[in-house]
């Protein structure tokens, strides 16, 4: 991955498997990168379901693996449903694909200009630490953004494809686990600052008693706001209770950042220049 973003190629990635998220959330992802990439860029979905993505994604099929029993079988894990899937992400000429990728889960919200983060890592696997060990002092990252260089990094691909029984067991299941705890043992790991990649749950949700009080924006400098667990983006924006302790009231904000893209043809503009209103950002 080149220190240099804008000398580089860059592809930017997501997975739509099954049927947990609708296409539509491809799309939306498609304009936050559009509007916060000031870069050129290629973004790639991998999907057993192309209908209504937008044409100036490219879309590929879900890879089949070699090892696509040992896949499946780690992803009827409790809570690993299409997680695994991003192993093949790792696989050297994927797709025709190479240079540095940014691959984002379905999941997030772009709310800050990305190049940054493309820069951050420089020729590292870039992941921002899990929540639970970053409170704890424990190693281990969160897969929601990652980046990566497929042919400095082939590494990620070939250990898994060798032993993938083993290495789902080693890593209790967890993609994102295997993935940073590889990435740290190559010493190849970089941990995203913790105020550019931010939780929803974590810090936008009010603390109990939440009733009466709206989630609040993304804060000053986050790039990614990430949607893991409870509420996911639509049912934040609605208003959320998952228990008599977990309650959030409407986020009409997020409309701002997350919306179709305007235009559904022709070529695709190279720069964000169209960002949406909202909090300062921080190049």
């Amino acid at each position: 991955m080149a220190t240099n973003s804008t000398s580089s190629h860059l592809n930017v990635v997501c997975i739509k498997w099954g049927n947990k998220y609708p296409n539509h959330y491809v799309n939306r992802l498609f304009n936050g990168v559009l509007t916060f990439l000031n870069q050129p860029f290629e973004f790639h979905c991998f999907t057993d379901d192309a209908n209504a993505i937008d044409s100036r994604v490219d879309v590929h099929p879900i890879p089949d693996e070699p090892f696509e029993d040992q896949l499946v079988a780690a992803m009827n894990r409790k809570g690993r449903q299409g997680a695994w899937r991003k192993i093949s992400l790792f696989k050297p000429g994927l797709a025709g694909m190479s240079g540095p990728t940014l691959y984002f889960d379905l999941d997030v919200l772009i709310t800050g200009v990305l190049d940054p983060l493309v820069e951050f890592a420089g020729n590292k696997i870039g992941m921002r630490r899990e929540w639970r060990y970053e409170r704890l002092g424990r190693e281990g990252g969160h897969g929601s953004v990652e980046i990566f260089d497929p042919a400095q990094h082939s590494f990620l691909y070939s250990e898994f494809a060798a032993d993938p029984e083993g290495s789902v067991q080693r890593h209790r299941g967890s993609e994102q686990y295997y993935t940073s705890m590889t990435a740290l043992r190559h010493n190849q790991l970089r941990y995203f600052p913790g105020d550019m990649i931010r939780s929803f749950k974590r810090d936008a949700m009010r603390t109990f008693p939440s009733i009466g009080k709206p989630a609040t924006g993304p804060r000053e400098n986050c790039r990614v706001l990430c949607f893991h667990g409870d509420p996911k983006i639509e049912a934040a924006q609605k208003g959320h209770r998952s228990s008599l302790l977990r309650f959030t009231e409407p986020a009409p904000w997020i409309e701002k950042f997350w919306r179709e893209p305007d235009v559904q043809a022709g070529n695709k503009p190279q720069t964000g220049n169209n960002r949406p209103a909202g909090p300062k950002q921080v190049n």
